[in-house]
């Protein structure tokens, strides 16, 4: 396992009345550096609106818990000065959207934040999972988790990102990175390690992936593409060929890199990570 880097990110999760995601009845801000948690804020909030019982049914707030407590008016500037121009978690980016709807529906400034969807941190940290909800998530990290409870589940989602950064060496730079494009710029590698020497290609995920991340961390050179200077093609867990992936071009590459004489091994992700310890 890898150190935890610096990190310095506040999460936010927040629990709605009804269909409307302005509705906001409840907060939970959490604040974390360098892989804890220094902070945390938690308030119920009268939303100015009905409550459903499909609602109340999943997170337990009724109108009569919200009965005397703030309005998002009321708390606007306390959420802006937590989350305002600072990288902000969240579980999927609806809490965003309702954020910026109860700014308008209070005709209130936007709250202005970078955001991190940590959904797609855990995808990217672990894509064997068959799902990534907070819950499951949870479970699996075992981490102390009471689901739909605003707190609670902005302490989770914090949780997930630190250790996804412990899991692949990912720091929050490369977790906001996009990783839609073909290249990236790729981590440096460790001084040593088992693959120092190694010039490393990777097939089925950018070079600035958590896989790509993990295995700088063990010393190797992750290059744009297999070429004869390359020791070694790793096939990535995430690759989106299926079984069709040795009808790829860079697999082919390799291939016929290697009946020349070329020494590139061709290895999949997790027996190369199963040989250096992971």
């Amino acid at each position: 396992m890898a150190t935890v880097p610096t990190v310095d990110f506040v999460v936010i999760d927040v629990e709605t009345a009804c269909s409307r995601v302005s509705s906001i009845c409840q907060i939970g801000i959490v604040g974390f550096r360098d892989g804890q948690e220094v902070f945390a804020y938690e308030t119920l909030i009268d939303p100015c609106d009905e409550f459903s019982s499909f609602n109340t049914r999943i997170h337990g707030i009724s109108c009569d818990h919200v009965a005397g407590k703030p309005t998002f008016a009321d708390v606007h500037d306390v959420v802006s000065g937590h989350l305002s121009g600072r990288v902000t978690v969240a579980h999927s980016l609806f809490d965003k959207g309702a954020l910026a709807a109860a700014c308008r529906a209070h005709d209130l400034p936007p709250i202005e934040a970078t955001w991190l969807d940590s959904v797609r941190v855990a995808k990217r940290a672990w894509p064997e999972l068959p799902s990534h909800r907070l819950n499951v998530l949870s479970k699996f990290l075992k981490i102390r988790h009471k689901h739909h409870d605003a707190l609670s589940d902005a302490r989770a989602a914090g949780l997930v990102v630190v250790r996804a950064s412990e899991h692949t060496g990912v720091d929050l730079a490369g977790w906001m990175a996009p990783t839609n494009q073909r290249g990236g710029t790729a981590p440096q590698a460790a001084p040593e390690g088992p693959l120092k020497g190694h010039r490393i290609a990777l097939l089925g995920c950018a070079r600035n992936s958590a896989l790509a991340y993990r295995l700088a961390g063990h010393g190797a050179r992750i290059v744009a593409s297999v070429g004869t200077t390359s020791t070694m093609l790793v096939i990535s867990n995430a690759q989106p060929f299926g079984r069709f992936f040795h009808a790829h071009a860079t697999y082919r590459r390799a291939e016929e890199l290697r009946d020349t004489g070329v020494g590139i091994e061709i290895v999949a992700e997790d027996e190369l990570l199963a040989r250096i310890g992971g």
